[in-house]
């Protein structure tokens, strides 16, 4: 169970590492536009430094992740895998996305089931 564990934590690392590409340097190009279902490449501009933030926030989130499996300290783990499922429930209940949701919550809350 601690391999699955550990692999499913590195692919909630990957995919928060790919939040951050998008948000911090494709968010204004057709891709990142896309992605987040933004009104206007205009208003992609307007908010790239907001994303860029957010992006950070996801590196972070993931570098925790990936400090958790170095460390091999399960605390960290949850720690880390609680704070993405408590920031994919609000930005899907935020934003009225529940796909958010699903894409960012739901692999973090499988994984932490995991760990335990």
């Amino acid at each position: 169970m601690k391999i699955i564990s550990s692999i499913l934590v590195i692919i909630v690392a990957i995919e928060h590492f790919y939040f951050l590409i998008l948000e911090m340097f494709l968010w204004a190009t057709p891709k990142g536009i896309k992605a987040f279902g933004l009104k206007s490449k205009a208003f992609a501009e307007e908010t790239s430094v907001l994303a860029a933030n957010q992006g950070l926030y996801n590196g972070f989130l993931a570098a925790g992740l990936i400090y958790s499996l170095v460390v091999e300290n399960n605390n960290f783990k949850q720690y880390f895998l609680i704070c993405i499922i408590i920031a994919g429930v609000y930005g899907a209940y935020s934003t009225k996305k529940t796909k958010l949701f699903y894409i960012q919550s739901l692999p973090a809350i499988i994984t932490l089931i995991l760990t335990f």
